[in-house]
């Protein structure tokens, strides 16, 4: 399996209308692009430990699920994701991207040995 793996925080100009759009083209790219497997969106929480001071802080993460590489490539040339892209690289302050082969924790030694 791959994950795509999405780290952002807002301008904080966006307005409201800004934030809109943003979130209706990421819902168009997770609802209408079908090879998404699994697709989560969370908001950061300070949890009162040293990590929090550790990174650069981000605000939301995103992380969609493919079966493939391919499948990923095929997301991230698809119209809706372009639409997407356009949203967020003019409204993000600071974000970060990734791509991930990844297996079950249970089957960690697949990727770290």
């Amino acid at each position: 399996m791959v994950a795509h793996v999405v780290l952002f925080t807002p301008k904080p100009s966006i307005s409201a209308a800004e934030r809109e759009a943003f979130v209706q083209a990421l819902e168009a790219a997770l609802h209408g692009i079908p090879l998404v497997r699994r697709a989560t969106v969370g908001r950061r929480f300070l949890a009162a430990r040293p990590y929090d001071a550790l990174t650069t802080h981000y605000e939301y993460l995103a992380v969609l699920e493919f079966e493939s590489r391919t499948d990923l490539l095929t997301y991230l040339d698809h119209p809706a994701h372009d639409a997407l892209a356009a949203q967020f690289y003019g409204q993000m302050q600071v974000a970060a991207a990734y791509d991930f082969d990844v297996v079950d924790g249970r089957d960690v030694r697949r990727i770290v040995s």
